[in-house]
């Protein structure tokens, strides 16, 4: 029985994935390596959120930037916004739905990319912060999932993982994507790679 529900619980993560073979899926990854290529190659920065695991994935997908992915290359610039002061002060003092707004209201400038994720894309303090960030100038970007929520056509460019009832499977996908996107990037950036060496965890 365990073993059954293992397997299906392995095939239900593929079919997940295979979300990303969609057209709408690879025309995402392709333009947001290319936003992001233009985002760095002018000076600017990513800054990205998410709630609970969703910000696990944000915090993974910065320090994928800001230090090593595949090979050696430049550090990139990217922030997840989880600094424990930052978010329960603003959330003490505001309320948590303004917990990342603030901060792109504090880090963002027009040319920056912000990048959201939310599997439900009703995370009331993910659709503020999207919404301060377009009004601040910055290109938007959106993880979603199940319906896509109030998000759903709000953003810039979107990823949609539909069909799905729980957050596990759409974070699994978001996260492959996330990885894949990284590997265009480089290759748009670094081709060839620097001849730096350095270690990868």
């Amino acid at each position: 029985m365990m073993r059954n529900n293992i397997l299906a619980a392995v095939n239900d993560g593929v079919e997940a994935i295979k979300k990303l073979t969609e057209p709408q899926s690879v025309e995402f990854i392709e333009a947001f390596a290319q936003v992001l290529a233009d985002c760095f190659q002018a000076g600017r920065k990513v800054l990205i959120a998410g709630n609970g695991g969703s910000l696990c994935d944000a915090a993974h997908f910065a320090e994928e930037l800001t230090g090593y992915f595949r090979k050696p290359r430049k550090a990139l610039p990217a922030i997840a916004i989880s600094e424990p002061g930052h978010l329960t002060c603003t959330a003490n003092d505001s309320g948590f739905e303004f917990v990342f707004s603030r901060a792109i209201e504090a880090y963002g400038k027009p040319g920056d990319v912000f990048v959201g994720l939310t599997t439900s894309g009703n995370s009331p303090n993910i659709v503020k912060a999207v919404e301060v960030a377009q009004n601040l100038g910055l290109t938007t970007v959106t993880f979603l999932g199940k319906s896509g929520g109030k998000l759903k056509g709000v953003a810039d460019l979107e990823l949609m993982i539909d069909g799905f009832e729980t957050s596990d499977r759409i974070q699994e996908a978001h996260m492959a994507a996330i990885h894949i996107v990284i590997e265009q990037l480089e290759a748009l950036l670094f081709s060839p790679y620097s001849l730096m060496t350095a270690g990868r965890g």
